[in-house]
């Protein structure tokens, strides 16, 4: 089954260390990353979609997190 995740955050170096870490557990980058800027906040979000391939079948059940 094909999964997706649209990981977002601040831009900063725990964002870029949670992709680091979906890479290396088999997710592969899916697209441009995406940035926002909240001026609320006064600091800029990324977005970044990723995709993994696994065994099994799709269901409402699948925790993505289990990947």
């Amino acid at each position: 089954m094909k999964l997706y995740r649209y990981l977002t955050g601040v831009d900063d170096s725990a964002f870029c260390t949670r992709v680091s870490a979906a890479l290396n557990s088999g997710w592969q980058l899916y697209g441009a990353p995406t940035l926002t800027f909240d001026p609320q906040k006064g600091r800029v979000i990324c977005g970044q979609v990723i995709v993994k391939e696994v065994p099994g079948e799709w269901s409402e059940t699948v925790k993505l997190s289990d990947y």
